[in-house]
């Protein structure tokens, strides 16, 4: 028997490969990876967090992703490693944000929050204490967004309701794996402090 997982019932996180930039800022669906699916799913379990949405239209990455999730959740795996199974209990694979718009909206029944994340500077971004302390204080739902590829395109942006500052190191690299940019925005919002 597992332990009951402390939640946060307000916050959940959403990998979209589409739409997001190319190199060459062409808006393209990228491929889900395995890697993201498993590391992923692991940060959202072990922050209590409500959903892991994995968003690409392209059947055939929805289907991988459906078999992972199945291997781990329903076949051998579930039984051979039951703490990965608790973690791809998050996981929803969906064609499109609307669609996991619509699914927040149908639980909670209200409108989640929209926060984009990205590498970039860009104006009235909100400081990670400013969101943490929105997360505390407002009952949500909240969707933290992350992009793949060379990121989310500007209609994604300017459909959030608030945009995060990015992530700095103290130099001008940055770079960083969505599944490490990913744990440290979790980790700042939602980890003990």
């Amino acid at each position: 028997m597992t332990e009951t997982r402390p939640a946060c019932l307000s916050v959940s996180i959403a990998l979209l490969h589409y739409p997001v930039y190319d190199r060459n800022r062409r808006v393209v669906a990228t491929a889900v990876t395995n890697l993201d699916l498993h590391d992923i799913a692991r940060l959202a379990r072990t922050y209590g967090l409500f959903r892991y949405f994995v968003v690409t239209p392209v059947a055939e990455q929805q289907m991988l992703a459906e078999r992972v999730r199945s291997h781990w959740q329903d076949g051998w795996g579930g039984s051979y490693n039951p703490t990965r199974r608790e973690a791809f209990e998050l996981l929803r694979v969906m064609p499109g944000l609307e669609d996991v718009l619509e699914e927040l909206r149908d639980i909670h029944g209200r409108p989640a929050r929209i926060v984009a994340t990205g590498a970039g500077d860009r104006e009235n971004a909100v400081t990670g204490k400013a969101l943490r302390e929105m997360i505390r204080d407002d009952e949500g739902p909240f969707l933290i967004l992350f992009g793949t590829g060379w990121g989310m395109t500007d209609e994604v942006f300017d459909r959030a309701d608030l945009v995060l500052e990015p992530i700095k190191g103290p130099g001008d690299y940055n770079h960083l794996s969505v599944r490490a940019a990913a744990a440290i925005i979790i980790d700042r919002l939602l980890g003990e402090r």
